[in-house]
């Protein structure tokens, strides 16, 4: 099942509660209540610790796990109902309604959620009373990114097909194409997973790549597809993958602490002789022409020809 950043939220504050009536749950037990992976659990209890009524000491969850159990230890004096009544300072009101303020602004948002943030809105002010009064003289305008996001995630819980213009930047170019969305995931920067109607084939979209994006009324119908696991990064190649030996120098290092690669031979003078794998070799004349003297591809001959030639094409356009 997707799952998407809406959905892992509410599956975190339910899992506060769960944990506040079983102190000493067992991992495996809580993983199969919420229906996920115990790695996935272990993920959310390393979130968990930095929640709480505020950063304060004594008001963040202390919550802990020795890979077997988990454990609760200020249950009682947080959110507890015998607890100290919640209390905003002045800077807690200002964040919490400039956000909300924010938030309810983006498009996409589903009407009953704006509502039940306006709401909410309106009790943090009347809580704050006067503290209130600098968030109105702030605000905060999401990036085009913030839009896009909001629209992906109305798609996919209303099952709902996307078109957008998406620009690739191994082809540089604007392309036009229906997707139908399975789950929204960061890995550096947001990306969405989808079945691409027009390559029909299951793809990865960055969404700070997405020129224009439009909701569209053809219900989503992605087929199944094995998710992967992202904790090891969004590139993963694999041994099938066709293999890349690329030679840098020593301003060409960085190479091998940003991509996965089978080996790294030392060269003469501080070079490396890397070898790597890539499912489109064709995607790495990019990073040969951001070597430029500090590197070259070695093989296959093919793609270390087509990266020389886009160097010189680049060097004769420079040049005019």
């Amino acid at each position: 099942m997707a799952t998407n950043a809406i959905d892992q939220t509410r599956r975190m504050l339910s899992l506060v509660t769960y944990l506040r009536e079983r102190p000493g749950a067992r991992v495996e037990d809580v993983a199969r209540a919420f229906g996920i992976t115990t790695d996935e659990l272990i993920s959310d209890l390393h979130v968990l610790p930095m929640c709480g009524t505020s950063f304060r000491g004594g008001d963040l969850l202390d919550i802990d796990t020795d890979g077997e159990r988990i454990w609760w230890h200020n249950a009682d004096a947080v959110g507890s109902s015998t607890g100290e009544p919640l209390r905003l300072a002045a800077d807690e009101a200002t964040a919490l309604l400039v956000a909300a303020r924010a938030v309810a602004t983006l498009p996409g948002l589903r009407e009953g959620d704006r509502e039940a943030l306006q709401r909410a809105t309106a009790k943090i002010e009347a809580a704050a009373g006067e503290s209130a009064g600098a968030s109105s003289r702030l605000s905060v305008t999401f990036e085009s990114e913030g839009g896009v996001f909001a629209d992906v995630d109305r798609a996919i819980a209303e099952r709902r097909r996307l078109w957008i213009r998406y620009y690739s930047p191994t082809r540089d170019t604007l392309t036009e194409r229906e997707i139908d969305p399975i789950r929204l995931f960061a890995v550096g920067h947001t990306y969405v997973e989808a079945w691409c109607r027009l390559s029909e084939a299951h793809r990865t979209f960055r969404l700070d790549r997405v020129a224009e994006i439009r909701l569209l009324d053809e219900p989503s119908d992605p087929p199944p597809v094995e998710l992967r696991d992202l904790s090891e990064g969004l590139v993963q190649p694999s041994a099938e993958d066709p293999q890349v030996v690329i030679e840098v120098g020593p301003g060409g290092r960085w190479v091998a602490e940003y991509y996965p690669h089978d080996s790294a031979e030392e060269l003469p003078e501080g070079g490396l002789r890397i070898t790597l794998r890539a499912p489109d070799p064709a995607s790495l004349r990019r990073l040969a022409l951001r070597l430029g003297r500090d590197g070259r591809i070695v093989s296959p001959r093919e793609l270390a020809d087509s990266a020389r030639d886009a160097a010189r094409a680049a060097l004769a356009a420079y040049g005019d």
